[in-house]
């Protein structure tokens, strides 16, 4: 009983909990034991228990039932206060996700005792460093069946020992530049890869490892690290990697978009059915970038997919065929799910040729970023320093809706010029 009280503790006190799981037995005829009693008080109170996907919720403690899929051994350690401690994890799912139960101290212990394909029902709180993660407060086994969803990424493992992968490459970003602890700076990749299982994204704190390799590569990875704490199979290599190509053609499967469901990662592929234009707007570094929506279809569901950054403004056109691999599901602002496509992920759209334009109009500037605009269309421009609000002459290469300036020069305008508009205007207006 102290067990269910842990969760309504600041609601009512022991005594009357104990008063109020008598009564609910008394009440169902003596046909309930303790433990369903008091969890009927519990629901009574508005603290029943919730699935996995929502202890993402503002409540201080949770109640939920899990199966455990994977546990760590306890491991002790030394605080730094002097004193001892112990921890040990555990990997619980059910029909709608995963998550890790961290046990501190005196609870690391039951470990021992617990089984995979176990069913526990827990009570516990946010971790504060892990939607993902919970700190378990009490913890006992249940006598109940849990289906378990198996995550688009295959069955989640909390071991952290290098492996070796065979894959292929989807998706290399640009190097970028991060801080480490000691205030030196240093280059790191991010890659998406994926294989029989599904997808994943690669961390490559040397670089060089991805230099030259395509998009379509065919890869064998060795002591690739697994990091638990994110969402999905992610991994890190560093200087103690290596990265061969393979000769072997790897599949990645794809799910339904009738399978989607919020928090899971996923592979989909479909035809294009509508398409937005791309929106600009300043990130939280002060940069530039953009953002787009389209729809796809798998000829039986559509699925909102929401792309970010310069990927936003490649050419998409109706009935394209695309592909989005390693996409996050989140719920849209109006209900209905989305797939957000932007770092960590891999958009495939059909090739398109860069051509040659000379374009005449007016500089603009939108949120930061410079523009050409001639009445019709408008395309950013690359790397620009053209005066704003001028008439320009560009000539350049277009991709998308991006202008990669070869020359330029401004346009003078007459006053006759002017009037002679202005008239055409008017003439056009009166007849």
């Amino acid at each position: 009983m102290h067990f269910h009280h842990a969760l309504v503790d600041d609601l009512i006190s022991k005594e009357d909990f104990e008063l109020r799981v008598e009564e609910k037995i008394e009440e169902c005829g003596d046909l309930i034991d303790e433990p369903t009693a008091a969890m009927l008080v519990v629901g009574d109170l508005g603290r029943a228990h919730v699935k996995i996907k929502e202890l993402s919720g503002k409540s201080s403690l949770f109640s939920f039932f899990g199966k455990v899929l994977d546990k760590n051994e306890i491991k002790e350690f030394v605080r730094a206060d002097g004193e001892r401690g112990a921890v040990a994890t555990l990997l619980l799912g059910d029909d709608t996700g995963t998550v890790r139960i961290v046990l501190w101290d005196e609870r690391a212990g039951a470990v021992e005792e617990i089984n995979i394909d176990d069913v526990l029902e827990i009570i516990g709180r946010h971790s504060g460093k892990n939607s993902k993660e919970i700190y378990a407060l009490a913890l006992r086994k249940a006598n109940c069946q849990i289906e378990c969803k198996i995550s688009p990424n295959g069955i989640e493992r909390l071991s952290t020992e290098s492996i070796d992968l065979d894959v292929r490459v989807l998706f290399v970003e640009e190097p970028r530049l991060y801080m480490r602890r000691d205030g030196t700076s240093g280059e790191m990749v991010e890659a998406v890869v994926g294989d029989k299982v599904g997808t994943a994204r690669i961390i490559a704190w040397v670089p060089s490892l991805f230099l030259n390799l395509l998009p379509g590569t065919s890869v064998h990875i060795t002591s690739a690290k697994p990091n638990g704490r994110g969402e999905g199979r992610t991994y890190s290599i560093d200087e103690k990697s290596s990265i061969k190509r393979i000769e072997q053609e790897i599949e990645i499967p794809f799910t339904p978009i009738s399978a989607i469901i919020e928090g899971g990662i996923y592979s989909v592929q479909g035809t294009v059915k509508r398409v937005q234009k791309p929106r600009s707007f300043k990130s939280r570094d002060g940069s530039p970038s953009w953002v787009r929506n389209i729809v796809i279809s798998d000829g039986k569901n559509d699925l909102h997919i929401v792309i970010w950054g310069e990927k936003a403004l490649s050419t998409i056109q109706n009935g394209e065929h695309v592909k989005l691999f390693h996409g996050i599901a989140k719920t849209r602002r109006f209900g209905g799910i989305e797939l957000q496509s932007g770092r960590g992920s891999a958009l495939l759209l059909p090739e398109t040729q860069s051509s040659e334009v000379i374009i005449y109009g007016t500089v603009i500037i939108r949120q930061g970023i410079r523009f050409i605009d001639n009445g019709q269309d408008r395309y950013l421009l690359e790397e620009s320093d053209l005066p704003l609000w001028r008439e320009v002459r560009v000539e350049g290469m277009v991709s998308g809706d991006k202008i990669q300036i070869t020359n330029w020069e401004p346009i003078h305008i007459s006053s006759d010029s002017i009037r002679q508009k202005a008239k055409n205007l008017l003439d056009k207006l009166h007849t």
